[in-house]
């Protein structure tokens, strides 16, 4: 329903300028350009997170202050009480909404729900177990704002990890291998902080796993990418969602997905109207 709603919405084509210059048609989302973004939303996918939503909010909103923003958490199907949980930060003021899957589908469809629905011209994603700290979120929405013309990605890249050895070796490897046959110039695409321009979202295509190429699929799209160091938490509660090893061997099958898309999308033509 919400894609139906997407594929309805009017599209902009630039218009030729008096003088003889034609500027460059859009056949999509608006061009990419550096400018302060009037809404920020801060998009949490969350299962099974009751505990930690509260403190995560908090903080967002403190790193925040002054500027307008959203937070959109997408209830992927959880069992415990986010529903309250996110009741009592509505009812304190907090700029929260509560979207929810009827049942788990995985982080990749709560971060595509979380772009579809979005109010702001910017989305940022952030882990729901806390690891993630949104002290970082200003600096990557600068580099989105402040950058060259055309930047369309801002990404966290995780330092000090506190996950243990064998998820960080699993990450270590997976990233590496990733790195090698994509060459998308990104140390750590698992980072769940990454601020991306809401148009440009909504047209990536999309599969499940796509959040961990989001570096490979913004280039595909003749776009650029920044990174930004950040630091890595402890969980404060509960325990991970995901595995390893069954995400270590669908990630694999996904990697040649990407590499495939990434041969199949190498021709883009500047497109004008004459």
């Amino acid at each position: 329903m919400i894609e139906r709603m997407l594929e309805d919405m009017p599209r902009t084509a630039a218009v030729a300028p008096t003088g003889g210059a034609f500027a460059p048609v859009s056949t999509g989302p608006e061009p990419v350009t550096p400018g302060r973004f009037a809404l920020v939303s801060v998009v949490i996918p969350a299962r099974n997170e009751a505990q930690n939503l509260p403190i995560l909010v908090e903080e967002i909103a403190a790193a925040l202050e002054g500027r307008a923003f959203e937070v959109v958490v997408i209830d992927d199907g959880s069992t415990d009480g986010t529903r309250e949980a996110i009741l009592a930060l509505q009812a304190a003021g907090r700029p929260v909404r509560h979207i929810r899957h009827d049942r788990s589908c995985g982080q990749s469809r709560a971060v595509r729900t979380g772009a579809l629905v979005a109010h702001g011209d910017v989305v940022v994603t952030i882990d729901g177990d806390g690891q993630n700290d949104p002290r970082f979120i200003p600096g990557l929405v600068a580099l989105l704002e402040e950058g060259p013309p055309g930047t369309a990605l801002a990404a966290g890249q995780r330092t000090g990890r506190t996950d243990t050895r064998l998820k960080q070796f699993s990450s270590a490897f997976a990233n590496g291998l990733r790195a090698r046959i994509l060459k998308d110039a990104t140390r750590d695409t698992g980072c769940g902080l990454k601020a991306v321009p809401t148009a440009v979202f909504r047209r990536l295509p999309y599969f499940e796993g796509w959040h961990r190429y989001l570096p490979a699929l913004v280039m595909r799209e003749g776009l650029g990418i920044a990174h930004l160091d950040v630091v890595d938490r402890e969980r404060r509660f509960g325990t991970s969602n995901y595995g390893i090893f069954d995400r270590m061997l669908v990630g694999i099958l996904d990697l040649f997905g990407v590499w495939w898309l990434l041969r199949r999308g190498q021709r883009r033509p500047e497109i004008r109207e004459l």
